[in-house]
């Protein structure tokens, strides 16, 4: 995962806010421990068809411009921008404290789903197997578990994936928002292309696994005519479902997308941004309950219809409808180039020292990539 230059939006939660002279240094992959002491996240929105939720990571190597996770970085006096995208937290004791959770008496074996915010299949998975051992402890308390994610590596757990259905129960969602590979690239730049994840759907359903596709998030004006496509080559790798989301920008996810539209695709992104305030009542957000994932007016009305009769038209079981997450965005896979098929390295992350702030701990892994001086960076000014 190549070095980028330093940019987020101002964090509206920091006294300070920092701008580079020059030109901002460049920032490569860091690596924390989250030392959280729970791990299921409990959901009561409306608009989540979920209860129980596991994020084995907080940040995601995958850098979509639009995930609407971006601003809970900013929690941990971190940026949205490539703060999220290169400094990323891992709970390096999921498993146990999954483990530790499903023991208490109160516990019901309700689904949980993998994962709410983040994608649980992002590169850094294929070292530290914190979803793969999560979804053992599930195997083990014979507890139902669902997956939504944008990456190839959940082929890799096809064996426990396989032993969980038998056990209880197991569901995955892969999303694929763009036909397009070029599209896709500019505005989710470290995902596998729109065909390797066909690919993936395919491989689980062959499996014997319950697959369904999650067309989201829908960007009017740019992927919305992608529907059809996505749909109909989903239901021939095997997805038995499909859902289908609008984009939703809070917060600074609003200033990234933006961005990066306007860096990647210039001569549609003013288009683009006219489409998503015609869904939104004149704005880019709209954050009431029912209408933030489905939007409204007659462009939405359009999105929604499109959607709704392509899915019955190919036979997809009644599931998620326009505007019901099933688990987010997920994410969703790092070198500049592609990373369609990110395997187990086989070796394990070190810890190194311990920072400041929360307790957290900063971790060196393997696919670090290469070291650069910047001895010669411009300084910075900083603003009260």
């Amino acid at each position: 995962m190549r070095p980028v230059p330093i940019s987020n939006p101002p964090n509206p939660w920091a006294s300070t806010e920092v701008e580079y002279l020059e030109g901002a240094p460049e920032v490569k992959l860091e690596v924390f421990a989250d030392n959280s002491r729970s791990i299921l996240a409990t959901n009561d929105s409306p608009d989540v068809g979920f209860t129980y939720s596991v994020n084995p990571y907080r940040g995601c190597m995958h850098a979509c411009a639009y995930c609407y996770a971006r601003p809970s970085h900013e929690y941990l006096s971190l940026g949205a921008g490539t703060d999220f995208d290169r400094k990323i937290m891992v709970k390096l004791r999921a498993a146990e404290l999954l483990r530790a959770a499903f023991a208490k008496k109160s516990w019901r074996r309700e689904t949980v789903v993998f994962s709410g915010v983040t994608d649980c299949y992002q590169p850094l998975e294929a070292s530290y197997r914190l979803t793969r051992a999560c979804l053992e402890v599930c195997v083990a308390h014979a507890n139902p578990a669902a997956i939504i994610t944008k990456s190839a590596l959940v082929e890799r757990d096809v064996d426990v994936l396989v032993e969980l259905a038998r056990v209880a129960s197991a569901f995955v969602t892969i999303s694929i928002p763009f036909w397009d590979p070029e599209r896709a690239r500019a505005i989710e730049p470290y995902v596998a292309t729109p065909a390797r994840r066909l690919r993936v759907i395919e491989t689980l359903a062959q499996a014997g696994l319950q697959v369904g596709v999650n067309v989201a998030p829908i960007i009017p004006g740019l992927n919305d005519q992608d529907i059809p496509k996505i749909l109909a080559a989903a239901r021939d790798a095997g997805a038995t479902r499909a859902g289908c989301v609008l984009v939703r920008l809070p917060g600074s996810v609003k200033q990234v997308f933006e961005q990066r539209l306007r860096d990647a695709l210039p001569l549609v992104a003013d288009r683009v941004l006219h489409r998503i305030r015609e869904t939104r009542g004149g704005r880019l957000y709209d954050p009431r309950f029912g209408a933030r994932g489905r939007g409204e007016g007659n462009y939405a009305d359009m999105i929604r219809t499109l959607f709704e009769t392509t899915a019955a038209r190919l036979g997809f079981e009644r599931g998620m409808e326009l505007g019901q997450d099933a688990g987010g965005d997920a994410g969703g896979d790092g070198a500049s180039g592609h990373v369609d098929d990110v395997q187990d390295d086989g070796q394990a992350a070190v810890a190194q020292r311990e920072v400041r702030r929360r307790p957290q701990t900063q971790l060196s892994l393997a696919i670090d990539p290469p070291r650069r001086d910047d001895g010669g960076a411009p300084a910075a000014k900083v603003r009260a």
